[in-house]
């Protein structure tokens, strides 16, 4: 089974997103500062991340986003 992975930013948010698989019914764990998991309500799983303060990472030290994607 393939799933697509969407990427959404909002530029006056500040905010990027990326989902893997058609929305569902989640909720979000902070990883650490302005990063966030998405869990699938359901099954537990990560369907995706949530980033904010994208663009203010670059003020601050710019710093690599590492996370694990669920093949």
């Amino acid at each position: 089974m393939t799933k697509k992975m969407y990427i959404h930013y909002d530029k006056e948010g500040d905010y990027l997103e990326v989902r893997f698989g058609p929305p569902s019914e989640s909720y979000y764990e902070e990883m650490e500062e302005d990063t966030f998991e998405r869990i699938d309500e359901k099954t537990g799983k990560v369907v995706g991340y949530a980033f904010f303060n994208v663009q203010k990472r670059k003020e601050k030290q710019l710093k690599d986003i590492e996370v694990e994607l669920p093949l």
